[in-house]
């Protein structure tokens, strides 16, 4: 350790720093996960957070330093040190393994952090699991019946209702809870726009189709999800600009753009939405009253 050639994950686990340097929180999380799993109770299955990652769901809100255990032979839940074990009869039908890892599946695990956190740091896991398809939303209500029992579940109904598996990542999701909670008229999500000759223009984040309005999340953020292969920030950035261009020239429309910052300023960002979306009313009507 002292010359850098391990880290140590926990107490008598070590790893090759090599393997380790370019990791992510997430990426950290799941190596602490298969060290805990070495020596856990037999019965122990990776869940909550720590059965997501391993499905690469996005995670957001939560904390990545615990690693999360169910032990599907009913004994009592304890904590510690970086390490929950939460108590459940957790019958075969809820658990697998993959890769050789023992994980709750994802519908249960994604009710798991629901019932565990706010709705909004479950609506981000929620779209997920849907938007990968590692779940319908029946198996979620499924699991959601089954736990309306578990401390904390009253939020589990309010944000199955908002899942929708259109929503792509964390910004995408964070804003529609936004929409949802400052009351913000409901756009469609991820809508293709096409020009007058059928050609795609582009997928917009979000459309208010009747009043000519899209909303963008800041192309920095989406950058790794989309560039091209080569493709600088600046490269990046230059298309999505002319993308709204071309899409604002053609149809007419008007873009909003907007930042992890502007989430941070809930009600500021709803006055400034509900206002641009009042003027393309107040518009449409003039131009109906000529």
């Amino acid at each position: 350790m002292r010359a850098g050639v391990l880290i140590k994950l926990r107490y008598g686990a070590y790893v090759q720093a090599e393997l380790c340097k370019d990791l992510t929180d997430v990426g950290m999380m799941r190596a602490r996960s298969r060290a805990v799993l070495r020596t856990a109770h037999p019965t122990s299955v990776l869940s909550h957070q720590c059965s997501l990652a391993e499905y690469e769901v996005p995670l957001w809100g939560l904390e990545l330093d615990q690693t999360h255990l169910t032990r599907t032979d009913g004994r009592p839940g304890r904590r510690e040190a970086g390490v929950v074990h939460h108590r459940a009869t957790l019958g075969r039908r809820w658990w697998t393994m993959r890769d050789g890892v023992p994980l709750v599946k994802p519908a249960r695990a994604a009710i798991e952090v629901v019932t565990a956190h706010g709705p909004e740091v479950g609506l981000v896991v929620l779209c997920g699991v849907l938007h990968l398809e590692l779940a319908t939303i029946a198996d979620l209500r499924a699991v959601a019946a089954e736990a309306r029992h578990w401390p904390h579940s009253l939020n589990t109904r309010l944000v199955l209702a908002r899942a929708d598996a259109r929503i792509t990542n964390v910004a995408e999701a964070r804003t529609w809870h936004f929409f949802h909670e400052q009351r913000v008229p409901r756009p469609e999500p991820q809508v293709e726009v096409f020009d007058d000759g059928g050609n795609l223009l582009g997928i917009v984040d979000f459309l208010w189709a009747e009043l000519g309005v899209f909303l963008e999340f800041d192309g920095r953020i989406k950058y790794d999800q989309y560039k091209k292969p080569g493709e600088t920030l600046a490269d990046y950035l230059m298309r999505e600009k002319r993308r709204e261009e071309q899409i604002c020239v053609a149809k007419g429309w008007t873009c909003i753009r907007i930042t992890w910052d502007d989430l941070q300023r809930p009600v500021v960002l709803a006055r400034r939405i509900k206002q641009a979306l009042q003027k393309r009313v107040a518009g449409a009507e003039a131009i109906a009253g000529a």
